[in-house]
């Protein structure tokens, strides 16, 4: 399967295999993209881990 990353438009490989929620990664931007459906398949850019300070 493939998908177009939403930041530079590049072709996504992604596995049949994969699960809505899993991470990959664009070969084009190298930008971190999240599976958001896998019926129609959809990708947006993750969002940045924030740091909890330990809470």
């Amino acid at each position: 399967m493939n998908a177009t990353c939403p930041i530079c438009e590049g072709e996504v490989e992604i596995a049949a295999d994969v699960m809505a929620g899993e991470l990959v990664e664009c070969p084009d931007c190298g930008s971190e993209l999240e599976i958001t459906s896998i019926d129609p398949l959809t990708v947006e850019e993750a969002p940045e881990v924030e740091e909890d300070w330990g809470e």
